[in-house]
């Protein structure tokens, strides 16, 4: 067991944050630039946002997976592990841009690498705050991956637009420096060694890869496989006696409800933000460093503020309030999208604004209230599986709306405001994207109502 931290130890908080800032930005870095990236390789959409799918894939594999070993090895060991592997996945991606194939292989290193820190900080909150003062640690640490996430794509078209998107490689491999401190003020640790599941972790890696497949492609035989490998993941539990994901976790209707939300909620407004850059390329006709800097950026700057209101106000107000106020910001910000989006850049950059603040809210409440359905020794698989969930959901939305982008039946207007043909196919999307939110507050609020947390 890991020794409570005290209050004048909240440096580990601080260290631990900084790389869970690098870590997240690393995600988005790469939206603003896809593409160009297209273009560099001359491919659809639909294979350059693989880009970031697989980091994605890879990142939400790993949350779960360091979750489950953090039980059982030692903190430390998992975190300077996660971030070599981070380190040498940056290295491969810059020395091996030109060969596309390379770059995905870089990019899921990447991904395996740094899931090591938002997983294990979860864990850390969950097992050493106080109940009550959880909602404040939550809106913490979703204001700083909120930031990293939004800060993400303006350096990435910074970079992209005045340099070359390649050297985006590089910047992870500051978040090096920090590691040090971090490994120095991390706590004394105990663990109890058990065997892994390694079978588990394999057959969920390779479902969750043909799912992926599949919402791209929509190939059926990618559907059929995930469904078979799904399958004998659920006999592989039955019969294990230490699965990879805890049994008793899929029992629980409130956890389950809240992992659900979030995945949809997440997943939804990841494929938002993925499909902005496609937007202000085909509409506007804008360069990709203005877009990092004049329609993301306003959006990063809403997070630092209503991240920690959000946290506040679950504490204060509770949790369904917290995320009726969310929801509110994320339907307002989809609605512009919905209804203008080819008048003007400004309105667009409302959008993003209202929807990075909403996005603050939610993923405050969903963490503070799946927090609320777990007991302490459920904690490292409890918040590793609903990283895993998250996480996953953003890779399969990301590489959703690349698919969908292909899609001819969806450029005809269904919203008659939208004159502009090239405009109709992002109307079209976002009017998707308002029914999985709608979806997804329904479910939150018939799961939580009843209770304040």
């Amino acid at each position: 067991m890991l020794h409570r931290i005290k209050a004048h130890d909240s440096r580990l908080i601080l260290w631990l944050s900084i790389l869970t800032f690098f870590s997240v930005m690393n995600e988005t870095m790469f939206n603003v630039s896809l593409p160009d990236i297209a273009a560099y390789y001359d491919i659809l959409p639909s294979a350059a946002n693989w880009i970031n799918t697989c980091f994605s894939l890879s990142f939400a594999i790993g949350i779960v997976v360091y979750g489950k070993i953090s039980e059982h090895t030692g903190m430390k060991k998992l975190l300077l592990f996660g971030m070599l592997i981070y380190g040498f996945g940056s290295i491969a991606g810059l020395l091996g841009h030109t060969w596309y194939p390379g770059v995905l292989i870089a990019r899921f290193l990447q991904g395996v690498g740094a899931s090591a820190v938002p997983s294990l900080i979860m864990v850390i909150i969950v097992k050493m705050v106080a109940p009550d003062k959880q909602g404040r640690a939550f809106g913490l640490i979703g204001s700083v991956v909120a930031f990293g996430e939004g800060i993400g794509p303006v350096i990435g078209g910074a970079i992209s637009g005045y340099i070359h998107w390649s050297l985006l490689f590089a910047l992870p491999l500051l978040s090096l420096l920090a590691l040090p401190f971090v490994l120095r003020t991390m706590p004394d640790e105990t663990s109890e060694r058990k065997p892994f599941d390694t079978a588990g972790a394999a057959l969920l890696s390779v479902g969750i890869l043909s799912f992926a497949l599949f919402m791209t492609l929509y190939h059926w035989i990618y559907l059929a496989a995930s469904l078979v490998l799904f399958g004998l993941l659920a006999r592989h539990f039955r019969r294990q006696q230490e699965p990879f994901l805890e049994p008793s976790l899929f029992r629980k209707k409130r956890y389950m409800a809240g992992v659900l939300t979030g995945a949809l909620l997440l997943g939804t407004i990841a494929g938002f933000f993925a499909m902005i850059p496609y937007l202000m390329r085909a509409v506007y006709h804008m360069p990709t460093g203005l877009i990092g800097s004049a329609i993301l950026f306003p959006g990063t700057l809403s997070v630092i503020l209503f991240g920690m209101l959000g946290g506040m106000l679950a504490d204060r107000r509770g949790h369904t309030a917290a995320m009726l106020s969310g929801l509110g910001m994320i339907a307002a910000g989809f609605l512009i999208v919905l209804f203008y989006t080819d008048r003007a850049p400004w309105l667009i950059a409302s959008s993003v604004i209202l929807t990075f603040g909403g996005l603050s809210f939610v993923k405050t409440v969903i963490s503070a209230s799946v927090a609320t359905t777990l007991e302490p020794e459920e904690a490292g698989s409890g918040m590793g599986m609903l990283n895993f969930a998250c996480f996953l959901a953003e890779g399969i939305g990301i590489a959703s709306v690349g698919g969908l982008l292909t899609k001819p039946w969806l450029h005809s207007p269904l919203i008659t405001a939208i004159t502009n043909q090239a405009a109709a196919l992002y109307s079209n999307i976002t009017l998707i994207f308002m029914a999985l939110v709608s979806l997804g507050g329904l479910l939150f609020i018939l799961s939580y109502k009843r209770k304040r947390h």
